[in-house]
C-alpha cells in the first residue's frame, strides 16, 4: 500500500467494515490546492451508520484522517456526499423552491 493512498483505503475499509451494503461504498481521491480531498457515497440505507449519532461517527473519521494527514504532511479532508432521493435532500429542495411572496404570505401575524 503506497502512502498516498493510504488514507484513501483507510476510509474504504473502516466504512466497509460499519455498513450493511459494502459493495455500494465509493471512496474517490483528489488533491487541489486546498490539501487532498476524500468523497465517499455509501447505499442510501447506510447514512446513519455513517454519520452515526448528533454526527459522531462522521466526526471520528474526519479526526481520524486528520492525523493520517498530519503524519504525511498534508490537509485531509472528507466529504459525505447525500445519496440522491434522501428524505432531507428532498425537504431542502422543497424549501428552496419556495419564492419570498410565498414565504410572507405563509407568516400569520
Amino acid at each position: 500500500m503506497t502512502e498516498q493512498a493510504t488514507d484513501k483505503d483507510f476510509v474504504e475499509y473502516v466504512v466497509k467494515q460499519v455498513v450493511n451494503n459494502p459493495d455500494d461504498v465509493k471512496v474517490e481521491r483528489k488533491i487541489d490546492e486546498m490539501g487532498v480531498l476524500i468523497t465517499l457515497d455509501v447505499n442510501p440505507e447506510d447514512m446513519g451508520m455513517i454519520i452515526g449519532r448528533e454526527g459522531a461517527t462522521a466526526k471520528a473519521l474526519r479526526t481520524l484522517l486528520r492525523v493520517i494527514g498530519a503524519k504525511n504532511n498534508a490537509r485531509v479532508n472528507l466529504k459525505i456526499n447525500e445519496p440522491e432521493g434522501s428524505e432531507r435532500n428532498e425537504k431542502r429542495e422543497s424549501t428552496e423552491r419556495k419564492s419570498i411572496d410565498e414565504v410572507v404570505g405563509d407568516i400569520n401575524i
